[in-house]
């Protein structure tokens, strides 16, 4: 049986040694097609509606967020306030700005969303989940580094239902010895 292990230097050796291997810019001017640089995510196409704007629909627990998102100055409207105004809690207002600091586009887009059901801290998550979902929608070149930061996936953790013969979903009533 031959040995089929090599060394990293051969290895470095074969990658370097490969001078038949025409340059991209050589098949371009031969008129073959040139594949894209990056072969690992295609592009996806802009999704816009009629006003210009991407829209997106952003969830976490009982929360809903309709998000539209357009190019402006980075006033960020919920139910019809402010952002500071409806997220009084600056770590929420922290919450609904990460997918715009990931992408380096904070202060770049006017958000308008509406936002029904759960509490305030689910509330904040829809948002941010939506305003990512429509940021890749709008830009789709961000997609990558807003998915790589976990933006785009939905949190699944929601509140596990209370069962019965017990006082809430895990916690037993109190025992009694006599």
């Amino acid at each position: 049986m031959s040995d089929n292990r090599q060394s990293l230097s051969d290895l470095a050796e074969l990658t370097t040694a490969q001078p038949d291997a025409p340059a991209p810019e050589a098949e371009a001017e031969a008129g073959a097609p040139v594949a894209p640089q990056t072969p690992s995510a295609p592009l996806r196409e802009q999704q816009l509606d009629k006003q210009g704007r991407a829209y997106a629909t952003g969830r976490r627990k009982d929360a809903v967020a309709r998000v539209w998102l357009k190019p402006g100055n980075g006033t960020i409207t919920v139910n019809g306030r402010d952002q500071s105004v409806y997220f009084a809690r600056p770590t929420l207002r922290l919450v609904i700005n990460q997918p715009f600091d990931i992408a380096e586009r904070r202060g770049q887009y006017d958000v308008v969303c509406t936002v029904s059901g759960g509490g305030l801290s689910g509330q904040a998550g829809a948002v941010k989940h939506g305003i990512a979902q429509a940021l890749s929608r709008f830009e789709p070149a961000l997609r990558s580094a807003v998915k790589q930061a976990g933006f785009l996936t939905r949190d699944p953790r929601v509140v596990e239902r209370k069962k019965y013969g017990r006082a809430k979903a895990r916690r037993s009533f109190q025992f009694s010895k006599r």
